[in-house]
């Protein structure tokens, strides 16, 4: 039977349990996990999808626009995408812990912010990339978020090339248009699968392919952290709306 939780102190203590009582917890989290580090998510009311662009933020987003229009596309990344001075909140932190103590397995995230490997997060499965990877096409040569942002190697617009080879430069996150990376979502999907508890959290659960990951849950309990509802609430074992950084922090 479904237990629905609005108050903190119970939402702490619901998740205290969980984690006390299953030894294969897999995390899997969307943009409002970074919402509480100052990072804004995309399709709330103060989202990046309701602000006002030159192009659609979606656009802007995609395989398409980073091809013909790099300049415009490198400009959005490194002002909306790239957060260097982002730190993570307790969300971040109490997963990197229970991780340490051997109680979670894994996190999956949507996110491309690299906040769960700041906060002491091992395994971490990205399914949509890094901004602190930036990967040159040409000699496959690695360079990092702050070097992109520092802008010493680019060309007369403004796209960033790789000193090694002259190479262009791109972000290593998966636009719209693009494939998720094969690898990851194996390793993903292997995670959920052996998971005897699955938390979600700070996810709309209505960006595919990712949210169809879950149906490879078929674990003991199904948990949904997030302020608003989700089309798989009605799954859930245990329903948690409120900010889920105060709620992981027991």
């Amino acid at each position: 039977m479904e237990t629905a939780i609005t108050e903190v102190k119970a939402a702490q203590d619901a998740l205290r349990q969980l984690f006390g009582t299953h030894q294969r917890v897999v995390f899997f989290g969307g943009a409002g996990v970074s919402t509480a580090s100052g990072i804004p998510d995309f399709r709330s009311v103060d989202g990046l999808y309701h602000q006002h662009f030159a192009y659609p933020p979606e656009e802007m987003l995609s395989h398409g626009f980073y091809v013909e229009h790099a300049p415009e596309f490198f400009e959005f990344y490194r002002e909306r995408m790239i957060a260097l001075d982002a730190v993570p909140n307790r969300c971040h932190t109490k997963l990197a812990e229970l991780e340490a103590a051997g109680t979670l397995s894994a996190v999956v995230t949507q996110n491309i912010d690299g906040l769960h490997q700041a906060a002491g997060s091992q395994s971490v499965y990205e399914l949509h990339g890094s901004v602190h990877r930036n990967i040159c096409q040409r000699c496959g040569a690695v360079y990092d978020a702050a070097w992109i942002c520092a802008r010493e190697h680019e060309d007369e617009q403004g796209v960033p090339v790789c000193p090694a080879c002259g190479g262009s430069v791109k972000p290593d996150v998966v636009l719209y248009g693009e494939s998720l990376d094969d690898a990851t979502v194996e390793g993903a999907v292997r995670a959920i699968a052996q998971a005897d508890a699955l938390v979600i959290g700070g996810t709309s659960l209505v960006v595919y392919p990712a949210a169809g990951l879950i149906r490879y849950f078929t674990g003991d309990v199904l948990a949904i952290v997030n302020r608003d509802p989700t089309p798989q609430d009605r799954y859930a074992d245990l329903l948690i709306s409120c900010d889920i950084a105060q709620a992981f922090d027991f």
